[in-house]
């Protein structure tokens, strides 16, 4: 009986993670989108009708209209784009939709320039791992380096074509090794705007 009762807990702290997660995500997508630098399906990977689908769970009207989902169009991947979503998507927990959501949010944000928890909106890159073990485990599991996670990911999907990112015979010896395994450090965005709101 208590087993049970800890599965059912833990069942529903997941979907609270994935709740915040999912807010921070579309929160960052939402600063996008009032900057004109991005639509809301551009800045998350989404399709609209996934949007209309998720939006109401955690956002009020306000927020979701703040969204303008009726003047947008689907996402349209570019290659690159399309190779990451497949390695998450074979690495995917089955039967779960927020699994294969994740795996198309976490494609899109990966073309940005910063950290992949920072692209993401999360606080830190614990979130960021946390995420990836939950709903991608056997890929999340093969870090076992602790290597930056976009890294990581292209040296996956490097090896799946037969390629390698690195000449060395050993990362150690790589002289990219900063860049693979340096610090994930950083502000998260909300930590850089309530600094800049407290510089004001």
């Amino acid at each position: 009986m208590f087993a049970h009762h800890n599965c059912r807990l833990s069942a529903r702290q997941k979907r609270r993670f994935d709740q915040h997660v999912l807010a921070c995500v579309l929160s960052r997508a939402l600063e996008e989108v009032e900057a004109g630098e991005a639509t809301a399906t551009g800045a998350t990977g989404l399709s609209r009708a996934e949007l209309r689908d998720v939006l109401p769970r955690g956002f009020p009207a306000v927020a979701v209209n703040a969204f303008a989902l009726k003047e947008v169009s689907d996402p349209e991947p570019d290659m690159e784009e399309e190779l990451l979503r497949g390695l998450l998507l074979a690495h995917a927990r089955p039967d779960d939709p927020a699994s294969t959501r994740f795996a198309k949010i976490i494609a899109r944000r990966a073309m940005r320039d910063d950290h992949l928890w920072q692209d993401l909106g999360l606080s830190n890159r614990a979130d960021l791992s946390r995420l990836l073990a939950t709903h991608f485990p056997t890929l999340a599991a093969g870090n076992t380096q602790n290597m930056k996670w976009k890294r990581y990911f292209y040296r996956k999907l490097c090896e799946a074509e037969g390629f390698s990112l690195c000449t060395a015979p050993s990362c150690r010896e790589c002289n990219d090794f900063e860049n693979c395994f340096g610090l994930e450090e950083g502000e998260s965005r909300l930590a850089r705007i309530k600094n800049g709101i407290a510089l004001d």
